[in-house]
């Protein structure tokens, strides 16, 4: 996670040199400072779009006043969290659940000893938050304007039914139960099922790719689309593009892949080839690369042992595209935590 941290008095500089080491200790990255005059706006502006988190060792007013002009969305929003310089509360102010403010908080609190202070309605109610979950265990929440209808079922003490295309591990959680039928909650890769539940998508489709030499970026983004609405893949479950390693420098794969924020990882022809399973096997590839087949084999061993394909290779325009799927089980509660 990537932190920054503003604080505003001398005492306030001290706390806030503290808790950077802590978090980076941790595994976080941290940039922290004493603010100057003027300086609340402008250093807000360039943090909240580029950090996972801020820190404000100040007031909530002040706090309030920096974030402001900024606030667009709670899928995009960063986590803001507000400490006062006597390290007394520790205040979720911003992205409680999908942000990780929350989360941020009361970790901060338990440091520092602090009190933290959690606002949102199911936290206070102790009532199971599906957008919280999905944050801490790496599932993107597709249409986050459910979650209020989600969360107000739960509070209002009704049954919330979920359906899952994976299988779960564990208890589920309290006041939900499994349907097929007429759910509230879809956990899935796939874009297809009932358009008004709240749709919970994990990241773990790969998606392998092959082309000719010096492809665009646009004709790999088009094959791309036609390639999800096919296989009727949800395109936030993709995890990252693989390929043979030939192409690990072509410019419209890297340039794709940097648009979306994918991982490109590539694999050698003997790594591809020792790959288990039934492909689509071409001559021609093999003359060119070593491997009969490069986009659903790199689909598959991207997915990791016991990777599967969803989708078998589809080919146009000297691009082929294949996806392949890690297994997935789902847990709500992870006793190791």
């Amino acid at each position: 996670m990537k932190i920054g941290i503003l604080s505003f008095s001398e005492k306030g500089f001290a706390l806030a040199k503290r808790l950077s080491g802590f978090f980076e200790d941790g595994g976080d990255s941290v940039n922290f400072k004493r603010a100057e005059s003027g300086e609340l706006s402008p250093w807000t502006k360039e943090h909240f779009f580029s950090d996972d988190a801020i820190i404000y060792i100040s007031s909530c007013g002040i706090a309030l006043r920096g974030v402001a002009p900024f606030v667009k969305s709670k899928t995009t929003d960063p986590a803001v969290v507000v400490i006062d310089e006597c390290g007394t509360f520790a205040v979720s102010l911003l992205s409680g659940h999908i942000g990780g403010a929350n989360a941020l908080a009361a970790k901060a609190a338990r440091f520092i000893g602090a009190m933290p202070v959690i606002t949102t309605a199911t936290d206070r109610n102790g009532v199971f938050a599906f957008d919280s979950w999905a944050s801490a265990n790496g599932l993107t929440v597709a249409n986050p304007e459910r979650i209020k209808w989600v969360s107000a079922k739960m509070l209002a003490g009704e049954t919330v039914k979920i359906k899952s295309s994976f299988p779960i591990e564990g208890p589920l959680p309290e006041g939900t139960e499994l349907a097929e039928e007429n759910y509230d909650v879809l956990i899935t890769y796939r874009s297809r099922g009932k358009g008004d539940a709240l749709r919970l998508v994990p990241k773990l489709v790969s998606l392998g790719i092959g082309c000719k030499k010096n492809i665009s970026a646009e004709a790999i983004e088009e094959a791309f689309a036609a390639a999800l609405k096919k296989s009727g893949c949800h395109p936030a479950a993709i995890k990252q593009v693989c390929s043979i390693d030939l192409k690990a420098q072509e410019p419209g794969i890297l340039s794709f892949c940097k648009e979306h924020g994918f991982d490109f990882i590539t694999f050698t022809a003997n790594q591809l080839i020792e790959v288990p399973g039934s492909f689509t096997s071409s001559a021609f590839v093999k003359s060119v690369t070593g491997v009969d087949n490069v986009c659903e084999r790199s689909a598959v061993l991207g997915s990791g042992e016991n990777g599967k394909l969803i989708s078998q290779k589809d080919a146009g325009n000297g691009i082929t595209m294949a996806l392949g799927i890690e297994p997935y089980t789902v847990r709500f509660f992870n006793e190791n935590k």
